[in-house]
């Protein structure tokens, strides 16, 4: 007989965290919050079906308009790096030829998953002049050229003569001033979070030295590939292990029994079982960071499938595209002058429904498009597609800002 409730209550946290770590979760809880909204219960928003075809058209037109072939890749970091007409993935990969197949993979991942940990909003005044190019790119395309030109200096390293890797030495060696000189920052340059971002690669360095059996001795995002390769691996199977090894590198009080969630949210209305009820999980920019793991696991051989497993991204482009179209319309149009939090119920409840419809959007397009599910993935439907539709509108009622103010450490948004 249990005389303690502790082991009962660490099983049933378990449990309810495994769950939390599903796509399938995210899916199921945000279609729920979609049926509530379209019956008219939702306290923020109204969804208008009628529009979804004509949201549809746009993204087809831009997806048109940005691959002509409709050879559309994956919507991944990478196409950031390809920033400004420059092909600096070509560029790396030649650099690192000289290393056999498995530690090129290793070195591309290290890239990756820094890279995608430091693509949270960098606000609108902020930008990055390229040294080489004289280009200025801002936001996400700035945010990864930076952190692409920091990676191969080898700020991330510990070691001089092996510059292009990521270590947790490396990692908990940045400080405020030495990522503000690699990313440009001055008062007239400022970015949003900086403080926040170094802190998140210090804890990404503690995770990955905590973790030598996945991570290797020296702590190094690309024993990822060591763990998963195979002839192929599930891309469900990667999200699992980055949620499994890294969930720990995100700060909040949203845990169950001590362990941490990540980027889930409560939300009352949102159903589950036991522990897990009331929770809406995300994992955005974990998602993120497995769509730009894609690439360097197919360059390496390495087949990814169940691919559309995946959701939708929850931010500010895709749900934007929503709201700018308005598929999805606030209940009060005076929440638009508001700044929020990301726990904010309507924060959380905008982020479900954009899982939710961009999953009925997909169809459209690719009906749209002549493409069926193998060709066009909600991978590449992202990418070709809703998130630069999203951005697009925003330019052009904006100037590129959002339709909702969200207040952000640079972690979620």
């Amino acid at each position: 007989m249990t005389t303690s409730a502790g082991p009962d209550t660490d099983a049933d946290s378990a449990v309810a965290v495994g769950v939390l770590r599903r796509t399938d979760a995210i899916r199921e809880r945000a279609e729920f919050l979609l049926r509530r909204a379209r019956a008219g219960e939702s306290r923020w928003f109204v969804v208008d079906d009628d529009l979804m075809p004509q949201a549809a058209d746009l993204v087809a037109a831009v997806t048109w308009t940005r691959y002509p072939d409709l050879a559309i890749p994956y919507h991944s970091r990478w196409r950031h790096f390809e920033a400004g007409g420059i092909d600096r993935n070509a560029d790396l990969r030649a650099r690192l030829a000289a290393l056999d197949t498995s530690s090129q993979a290793r070195a591309l991942i290290d890239l990756a998953v820094v890279s995608v940990l430091l693509d949270a909003g960098a606000g609108p005044d902020w930008g990055y002049v390229e040294p080489a190019t004289g280009q200025r790119f801002t936001r996400s395309e700035g945010l990864g050229v930076a952190s692409w030109h920091a990676f191969v200096d080898g700020m991330f390293s510990s070691d001089p003569s092996r510059p292009w890797q990521v270590d947790a030495v490396g990692l908990r060696s940045v400080d405020d001033a030495a990522f503000g000189r690699a990313f440009q920052v001055r008062p007239d340059n400022p970015l949003v979070g900086l403080s926040g971002r170094v802190q998140l690669l210090r804890r990404l360095g503690a995770a990955l030295a905590a973790q030598p059996e996945v991570f290797g001795p020296q702590g190094r995002p690309g024993g990822l590939f060591d763990v998963l390769t195979g002839p192929a691996v599930g891309a469900h199977d990667i999200l699992a292990q980055l949620l499994d090894t890294l969930s720990g590198v995100w700060l909040g009080d949203n845990d169950i029994g001590g362990i941490p969630l990540g980027d889930c949210w409560r939300h009352p209305a949102v159903p589950g079982v036991g522990l897990s009820q009331g929770w809406m999980p995300f994992h955005k920019l974990s998602q993120w960071l497995t769509y730009s793991l894609l690439e360097p696991f197919e360059w390496a051989g390495v087949a990814v499938t169940g691919l559309d497993a995946l959701t939708g991204l929850p931010e500010y482009r895709n749900g934007g595209l929503l709201l700018d179209t308005g598929v999805l319309r606030l209940r009060d149009p005076s929440a638009a002058a508001r700044t929020w939090s990301v726990a904010d119920e309507l924060v959380v409840e905008w982020r479900a429904l954009t899982v939710a419809l961009l999953d009925a959007l997909a169809p459209l397009v690719r009906t749209r498009l002549g493409l069926d599910t193998a060709a066009l993935p909600l991978a590449c439907v992202l990418e070709g597609g809703t998130w630069a539709s999203g951005r697009a509108l925003a330019q052009q009622l904006r100037a590129g800002s959002p339709p909702l103010s969200i207040s952000s450490d640079g972690t979620v948004f």
